[in-house]
């Protein structure tokens, strides 16, 4: 399905990642198109995966998920199976927020959010360097996070 964004698309879609509890009424008037419009364009953005989910996002500071990691992975050779089953055992790690295929020296790059050092070192441990698949790891602990944002640039397109 080729799908063309207008102008209403892409203020509705910046709308929408600033806070996707606004009501229909509310993102039709930011896209100055009509509810009824607003609400159509939605579900086509949705079935085109435009809009891929709507979630809520967590400080994770308040959870006690302090401390975020940065991990570069080397893979132990780099056959489809091997980075297929590292890419399988990523996706049940609820620990990895990213993860990333990545050009250079390391193979993959991982986020990491955990409650504390030791419990990191355990995950790193068990989980990555536990793996079949990786050869070796190296953390970059975060000090401070200077930006943070989901939201695309999709108003450069305006």
């Amino acid at each position: 399905m080729s799908l063309k964004l207008t102008r209403s698309d892409l203020l509705l879609l910046d709308a929408l990642q600033c806070d996707a509890s606004r009501s229909q009424q509310e993102l039709a008037d930011i896209a100055g198109i009509s509810k009824t419009s607003c609400w159509r364009r939605m579900r086509e953005l949705e079935d085109a995966r435009v809009i891929t989910k709507r979630t809520v996002l967590l400080d994770p500071e308040k959870l006690d998920l302090t401390v975020q990691v940065l991990v570069s992975v080397s893979m132990i050779a780099h056959e489809d199976s091997i980075r297929r089953a590292f890419e399988v055992h990523v996706e049940d790690l609820s620990e990895v927020t990213e993860c990333y295929s990545i050009s250079g020296d390391w193979d993959y790059i991982l986020h990491v959010v955990t409650d504390s050092i030791a419990t990191y070192n355990q995950f790193l441990n068990k989980c990555l360097l536990g793996h079949k698949s990786v050869r070796s790891a190296s953390s970059s602990f975060s000090l401070r996070q200077v930006k943070y944002t989901t939201r695309l640039p999709v108003r450069m397109h305006l």
